[in-house]
Protein backbone atom coordinates (compact mmCIF):
# COMPACT_ATOMS: atom_id res chain seq x y z
CA UNK A 1 0.00 0.00 0.00
CA UNK A 2 1.31 3.93 -0.91
CA UNK A 3 1.98 5.41 2.35
CA UNK A 4 -0.84 7.99 3.07
CA UNK A 5 -0.93 11.75 2.45
CA UNK A 6 -0.79 13.65 5.36
CA UNK A 7 -1.15 17.64 5.09
CA UNK A 8 -0.06 19.35 7.77
CA UNK A 9 -1.54 22.53 7.75
CA UNK A 10 0.38 25.19 9.38
CA UNK A 11 0.89 28.87 10.02
CA UNK A 12 -2.90 30.78 9.44
CA UNK A 13 -4.58 34.30 10.04
CA UNK A 14 -4.46 34.38 13.54
CA UNK A 15 -2.77 35.89 16.26
CA UNK A 16 -1.73 32.19 17.22
CA UNK A 17 0.51 31.59 13.54
CA UNK A 18 3.86 31.09 15.61
CA UNK A 19 2.44 28.54 17.62
CA UNK A 20 1.21 27.18 14.82
CA UNK A 21 4.08 26.71 12.95
CA UNK A 22 5.70 24.96 15.90
CA UNK A 23 3.01 22.54 16.54
CA UNK A 24 3.42 21.80 12.50
CA UNK A 25 6.58 21.23 12.12
CA UNK A 26 6.59 19.04 15.25
CA UNK A 27 4.07 16.79 13.84
CA UNK A 28 6.13 16.66 10.21
CA UNK A 29 9.59 15.74 11.55
CA UNK A 30 7.95 12.71 13.73
CA UNK A 31 5.31 11.63 10.81
CA UNK A 32 6.37 7.42 10.61
CA UNK A 33 7.92 7.62 7.23
CA UNK A 34 7.13 4.16 6.67
CA UNK A 35 2.75 4.81 6.90
CA UNK A 36 3.00 8.49 5.99
CA UNK A 37 3.96 11.16 3.51
CA UNK A 38 4.09 14.47 5.36
CA UNK A 39 2.87 17.27 3.02
CA UNK A 40 3.36 20.62 4.50
CA UNK A 41 0.67 23.43 3.93
CA UNK A 42 1.09 27.18 4.88
CA UNK A 43 -1.87 29.05 4.87
CA UNK A 44 -0.70 32.29 4.67
CA UNK A 45 -2.17 35.69 6.01
CA UNK A 46 -4.88 35.69 3.27
CA UNK A 47 -5.90 32.02 3.97
CA UNK A 48 -3.97 31.17 0.90
CA UNK A 49 -2.55 27.58 0.71
CA UNK A 50 0.98 26.91 0.06
CA UNK A 51 2.99 23.34 -0.38
CA UNK A 52 6.18 24.46 0.69
CA UNK A 53 9.97 22.27 1.17
CA UNK A 54 11.30 21.51 4.53
CA UNK A 55 14.02 24.58 4.13
CA UNK A 56 10.58 26.41 4.60
CA UNK A 57 9.14 24.14 7.36
CA UNK A 58 12.41 24.70 9.17
CA UNK A 59 12.02 28.69 9.38
CA UNK A 60 11.62 31.14 12.56
CA UNK A 61 8.81 32.51 12.23
CA UNK A 62 5.73 32.76 10.05
CA UNK A 63 7.31 35.74 8.10
CA UNK A 64 10.30 34.13 7.24
CA UNK A 65 8.16 31.63 5.37
CA UNK A 66 6.09 34.39 3.54
CA UNK A 67 8.90 35.77 2.76
CA UNK A 68 9.90 32.87 0.39
CA UNK A 69 6.33 31.35 -0.71
CA UNK A 70 6.32 33.07 -4.54
CA UNK A 71 9.98 31.80 -5.54
CA UNK A 72 9.97 28.82 -3.47
CA UNK A 73 6.35 27.23 -2.83
CA UNK A 74 4.09 26.09 -4.62
CA UNK A 75 0.30 27.33 -4.74
CA UNK A 76 -2.62 25.59 -3.82
CA UNK A 77 -6.35 26.23 -4.64
CA UNK A 78 -8.42 24.64 -2.24
CA UNK A 79 -10.52 23.17 -4.97
CA UNK A 80 -7.30 21.13 -5.39
CA UNK A 81 -6.72 19.91 -2.30
CA UNK A 82 -7.69 16.83 -2.72
CA UNK A 83 -5.77 15.98 -5.23
CA UNK A 84 -2.70 16.54 -3.50
CA UNK A 85 -3.11 15.03 0.33
CA UNK A 86 -5.45 12.42 1.41
CA UNK A 87 -5.81 13.39 5.13
CA UNK A 88 -5.56 16.82 6.98
CA UNK A 89 -3.64 17.54 9.99
CA UNK A 90 -4.68 20.33 11.34
CA UNK A 91 -2.04 22.27 13.35
CA UNK A 92 -3.65 25.18 12.67
CA UNK A 93 -4.55 27.46 16.18
CA UNK A 94 -6.71 30.19 17.02
CA UNK A 95 -9.18 31.68 14.36
CA UNK A 96 -9.78 30.10 11.22
CA UNK A 97 -8.48 27.14 12.54
CA UNK A 98 -9.57 25.62 15.97
CA UNK A 99 -13.58 27.51 15.51
CA UNK A 100 -14.90 25.43 12.24
CA UNK A 101 -13.90 27.25 9.76
CA UNK A 102 -11.11 24.97 7.97
CA UNK A 103 -13.11 22.24 9.14
CA UNK A 104 -15.74 23.00 7.23
CA UNK A 105 -13.89 23.38 3.87
CA UNK A 106 -12.29 20.08 4.42
CA UNK A 107 -16.01 18.64 5.00
CA UNK A 108 -17.14 19.92 1.54
CA UNK A 109 -14.05 18.57 0.27
CA UNK A 110 -14.64 14.93 1.73
CA UNK A 111 -10.94 15.26 3.36
CA UNK A 112 -11.17 13.53 6.70
CA UNK A 113 -8.94 15.75 9.78
CA UNK A 114 -7.85 15.90 13.19
CA UNK A 115 -10.15 16.90 16.08
CA UNK A 116 -13.89 17.53 15.93
CA UNK A 117 -16.10 18.96 14.02
CA UNK A 118 -17.67 22.19 12.83
CA UNK A 119 -19.98 22.77 15.84
CA UNK A 120 -17.56 21.59 18.41
CA UNK A 121 -14.75 23.42 17.15
CA UNK A 122 -16.56 26.77 17.32
CA UNK A 123 -17.60 25.87 20.40
CA UNK A 124 -14.28 25.17 21.11
CA UNK A 125 -12.96 28.42 20.52
CA UNK A 126 -16.21 30.63 22.52
CA UNK A 127 -15.40 31.00 26.23
CA UNK A 128 -18.51 32.36 26.15
CA UNK A 129 -20.47 30.14 24.82
CA UNK A 130 -18.77 26.79 26.08
CA UNK A 131 -19.61 28.33 29.56
CA UNK A 132 -22.81 28.51 29.00
CA UNK A 133 -22.89 24.24 28.02
CA UNK A 134 -20.56 23.16 30.72
CA UNK A 135 -23.18 24.90 33.20
CA UNK A 136 -26.33 23.59 31.44
CA UNK A 137 -24.60 20.14 32.00
CA UNK A 138 -23.77 20.70 35.87
CA UNK A 139 -20.07 21.12 35.12
CA UNK A 140 -18.69 24.28 37.05
CA UNK A 141 -16.87 26.96 35.31
CA UNK A 142 -15.65 30.24 36.57
CA UNK A 143 -18.51 33.41 37.36
CA UNK A 144 -18.42 35.47 34.23
CA UNK A 145 -20.11 38.08 32.04
CA UNK A 146 -19.87 39.26 28.93
CA UNK A 147 -19.79 42.44 27.12
CA UNK A 148 -20.39 42.97 23.64
CA UNK A 149 -18.69 45.87 21.95
CA UNK A 150 -21.97 47.85 20.77
CA UNK A 151 -23.13 48.37 24.28
CA UNK A 152 -19.75 49.50 25.61
CA UNK A 153 -19.13 51.89 22.97
CA UNK A 154 -22.79 53.13 23.35
CA UNK A 155 -22.61 53.43 27.60
CA UNK A 156 -19.38 52.76 28.61
CA UNK A 157 -19.77 54.33 32.31
CA UNK A 158 -22.86 51.81 32.98
CA UNK A 159 -21.25 49.05 31.66
CA UNK A 160 -18.24 49.68 33.98
CA UNK A 161 -21.07 49.65 37.03
CA UNK A 162 -22.17 46.51 36.42
CA UNK A 163 -19.42 44.95 36.13
CA UNK A 164 -18.21 46.74 40.07
CA UNK A 165 -21.51 45.72 41.03
CA UNK A 166 -20.55 41.87 40.08
CA UNK A 167 -16.94 41.26 40.47
CA UNK A 168 -13.92 42.27 43.13
CA UNK A 169 -10.45 42.36 41.98
CA UNK A 170 -8.50 40.98 40.97
CA UNK A 171 -11.01 39.98 37.73
CA UNK A 172 -9.83 39.20 34.33
CA UNK A 173 -10.91 40.37 30.45
CA UNK A 174 -10.36 38.67 28.06
CA UNK A 175 -11.82 37.98 24.13
CA UNK A 176 -14.05 35.65 23.70
CA UNK A 177 -12.48 33.79 20.92
CA UNK A 178 -8.98 34.02 21.06
CA UNK A 179 -6.30 31.70 22.58
CA UNK A 180 -2.64 31.67 24.22
CA UNK A 181 -3.78 34.77 26.14
CA UNK A 182 -3.81 36.78 23.76
CA UNK A 183 -5.72 40.18 24.95
CA UNK A 184 -6.02 39.10 28.23
CA UNK A 185 -5.66 41.58 31.10
CA UNK A 186 -5.34 40.94 35.26
CA UNK A 187 -7.32 43.43 36.05
CA UNK A 188 -5.98 44.69 39.70
CA UNK A 189 -8.36 48.02 40.09
CA UNK A 190 -11.29 50.15 38.73
CA UNK A 191 -8.75 52.76 37.52
CA UNK A 192 -7.70 49.99 34.77
CA UNK A 193 -11.09 48.22 34.09
CA UNK A 194 -11.37 50.13 30.70
CA UNK A 195 -7.40 49.43 29.77
CA UNK A 196 -8.77 45.69 30.20
CA UNK A 197 -11.74 45.81 28.10
CA UNK A 198 -10.51 48.14 25.64
CA UNK A 199 -7.62 45.36 24.85
CA UNK A 200 -9.82 42.84 24.72
CA UNK A 201 -12.23 44.63 22.03
CA UNK A 202 -8.72 44.66 19.96
CA UNK A 203 -9.07 40.72 19.03
CA UNK A 204 -12.70 40.65 19.15
CA UNK A 205 -16.56 42.04 19.11
CA UNK A 206 -17.23 40.67 22.44
CA UNK A 207 -15.20 40.45 25.82
CA UNK A 208 -15.42 37.89 28.79
CA UNK A 209 -15.60 39.42 32.20
CA UNK A 210 -14.47 36.26 34.65
CA UNK A 211 -13.42 36.34 38.43
CA UNK A 212 -10.32 35.85 39.48
CA UNK A 213 -9.27 32.70 40.86
CA UNK A 214 -7.45 30.82 44.07
CA UNK A 215 -5.87 27.93 43.22
CA UNK A 216 -3.61 25.08 41.56
CA UNK A 217 -4.10 25.18 37.86
CA UNK A 218 -4.20 22.33 35.79
CA UNK A 219 -4.02 21.20 32.03
CA UNK A 220 -5.42 17.69 30.39
CA UNK A 221 -5.01 15.97 27.15
CA UNK A 222 -8.16 13.98 26.19
CA UNK A 223 -6.74 11.17 23.66
CA UNK A 224 -9.65 8.98 22.37
CA UNK A 225 -8.96 5.30 21.05
CA UNK A 226 -11.44 2.44 19.51
CA UNK A 227 -14.06 5.13 19.98
CA UNK A 228 -13.38 5.71 24.13
CA UNK A 229 -12.11 8.84 25.07
CA UNK A 230 -9.73 8.89 28.38
CA UNK A 231 -7.71 11.83 30.25
CA UNK A 232 -3.71 11.24 30.17
CA UNK A 233 -2.02 12.33 33.29
CA UNK A 234 -2.54 16.31 34.51
CA UNK A 235 -0.03 18.98 34.62
CA UNK A 236 -0.11 21.46 37.11
CA UNK A 237 0.99 24.87 36.12
CA UNK A 238 3.02 27.49 37.66
CA UNK A 239 3.43 30.47 35.90
CA UNK A 240 6.43 32.93 36.63
CA UNK A 241 3.99 35.82 35.71
CA UNK A 242 0.37 36.95 37.59
CA UNK A 243 -1.08 34.76 35.18
CA UNK A 244 -0.31 32.18 32.53
CA UNK A 245 1.11 34.40 30.00
CA UNK A 246 1.32 34.14 26.40
CA UNK A 247 5.34 34.54 27.15
CA UNK A 248 4.63 32.24 30.01
CA UNK A 249 3.39 29.22 27.66
CA UNK A 250 5.93 29.31 25.02
CA UNK A 251 9.31 31.48 26.86
CA UNK A 252 11.83 28.99 27.82
CA UNK A 253 12.16 28.92 31.88
CA UNK A 254 8.60 31.20 31.92
CA UNK A 255 6.80 28.02 33.58
CA UNK A 256 7.22 25.13 36.01
CA UNK A 257 4.74 22.00 35.02
CA UNK A 258 4.22 18.58 37.00
CA UNK A 259 3.40 15.56 35.27
CA UNK A 260 2.19 13.80 36.54
CA UNK A 261 1.02 17.07 39.31
CA UNK A 262 2.90 17.22 42.53
CA UNK A 263 0.19 18.96 44.79
CA UNK A 264 -3.20 17.79 43.56
CA UNK A 265 -4.28 14.57 46.03
CA UNK A 266 -4.57 12.13 44.10
CA UNK A 267 -8.35 11.67 44.69
CA UNK A 268 -8.49 14.80 43.43
CA UNK A 269 -6.64 14.14 40.17
CA UNK A 270 -8.74 11.54 39.80
CA UNK A 271 -12.40 13.49 40.39
CA UNK A 272 -10.49 16.06 38.25
CA UNK A 273 -10.20 13.38 35.09
CA UNK A 274 -14.07 12.89 35.70
CA UNK A 275 -14.85 15.94 35.18
CA UNK A 276 -12.57 17.18 32.35
CA UNK A 277 -13.98 14.15 30.38
CA UNK A 278 -17.16 15.35 31.55
CA UNK A 279 -16.63 18.79 29.64
CA UNK A 280 -15.25 16.98 26.55
CA UNK A 281 -18.17 14.74 25.76
CA UNK A 282 -20.87 18.11 26.63
CA UNK A 283 -18.80 19.90 23.96
CA UNK A 284 -18.74 17.48 21.32
CA UNK A 285 -15.29 16.91 21.06
CA UNK A 286 -13.71 13.85 18.93
CA UNK A 287 -10.09 12.74 17.99
CA UNK A 288 -8.37 14.75 20.74
CA UNK A 289 -8.47 17.61 23.15
CA UNK A 290 -6.75 19.76 26.10
CA UNK A 291 -9.49 21.13 29.41
CA UNK A 292 -7.72 23.52 31.39
CA UNK A 293 -9.35 24.40 34.89
CA UNK A 294 -7.99 25.33 38.62
CA UNK A 295 -8.33 22.68 41.34
CA UNK A 296 -9.30 25.79 44.78
CA UNK A 297 -8.03 26.04 47.81
CA UNK A 298 -11.22 25.21 48.89
CA UNK A 299 -11.64 22.03 47.52
CA UNK A 300 -13.85 22.70 44.34
CA UNK A 301 -12.99 21.80 40.44
CA UNK A 302 -13.78 24.17 37.85
CA UNK A 303 -12.94 23.97 34.44
CA UNK A 304 -12.29 27.33 33.05
CA UNK A 305 -10.60 26.77 29.34
CA UNK A 306 -11.82 23.80 26.95
CA UNK A 307 -9.88 23.75 23.67
CA UNK A 308 -10.89 20.80 20.47
CA UNK A 309 -7.12 21.02 19.85
CA UNK A 310 -3.74 21.20 21.05
CA UNK A 311 -0.18 22.88 20.88
CA UNK A 312 2.13 19.78 19.65
CA UNK A 313 5.69 21.90 20.32
CA UNK A 314 7.95 19.22 21.53
CA UNK A 315 7.34 20.79 25.65
CA UNK A 316 3.94 20.73 25.02
CA UNK A 317 1.61 19.45 27.52
CA UNK A 318 0.45 16.99 24.58
CA UNK A 319 3.86 15.29 24.53
CA UNK A 320 4.74 15.84 28.21
CA UNK A 321 1.39 13.87 29.27
CA UNK A 322 1.86 11.78 26.39
CA UNK A 323 5.32 10.54 27.61
CA UNK A 324 3.92 9.78 31.16
CA UNK A 325 2.28 7.52 29.63
CA UNK A 326 5.12 5.51 27.99
CA UNK A 327 3.96 7.53 24.17
CA UNK A 328 6.37 8.11 21.81
CA UNK A 329 5.47 11.58 19.66
CA UNK A 330 5.59 9.37 16.77
CA UNK A 331 3.66 7.07 18.66
CA UNK A 332 0.47 9.50 19.36
CA UNK A 333 0.91 11.25 16.01
CA UNK A 334 0.00 7.55 14.55
CA UNK A 335 -2.64 7.23 16.79
CA UNK A 336 -4.36 10.82 16.57
CA UNK A 337 -4.47 10.05 12.22
CA UNK A 338 -5.61 6.58 12.86
CA UNK A 339 -8.20 7.35 15.27
CA UNK A 340 -9.76 10.36 13.26
CA UNK A 341 -9.46 7.87 10.27
CA UNK A 342 -12.30 5.35 11.93
CA UNK A 343 -14.04 8.65 13.34
CA UNK A 344 -14.64 9.82 9.81
CA UNK A 345 -15.20 6.83 8.30
CA UNK A 346 -18.44 6.20 10.84
CA UNK A 347 -19.75 9.40 10.65
CA UNK A 348 -23.18 10.13 8.84
CA UNK A 349 -22.91 13.42 6.94
CA UNK A 350 -20.09 16.27 8.49
CA UNK A 351 -18.66 14.85 11.45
Amino acid sequence: MKPLRVGIILGGMSSEREVSLNSGRNVYDNLDRELYTGIPIFMDAGGRLWIIPWQLVSQNTTMDISDHLEDTARRISYENLKTEIDFAFISLHGKYGDDGCIQGLLELLRIPYTGPGVLASALGMDKYLQQKILQAEGIDVPRSMVIRAWTWQENPEAIKQEILDQFSFPCFTKPTREGSSVGVTRVNDPDSLEQGLTEALKWDNAVLVEEYLDGIEFSAIVLEEDGQAKALELTEIYPQSAYYTYDDKYMPGRCRKFTPPKNIPGDKADQIKQYVLRAYRALGFRSYGRIDGFYLKDGRILITDPNSSSGMAPSSFFFEQAASAGLLPAMIISTLIQNALIIHQEKYGPL
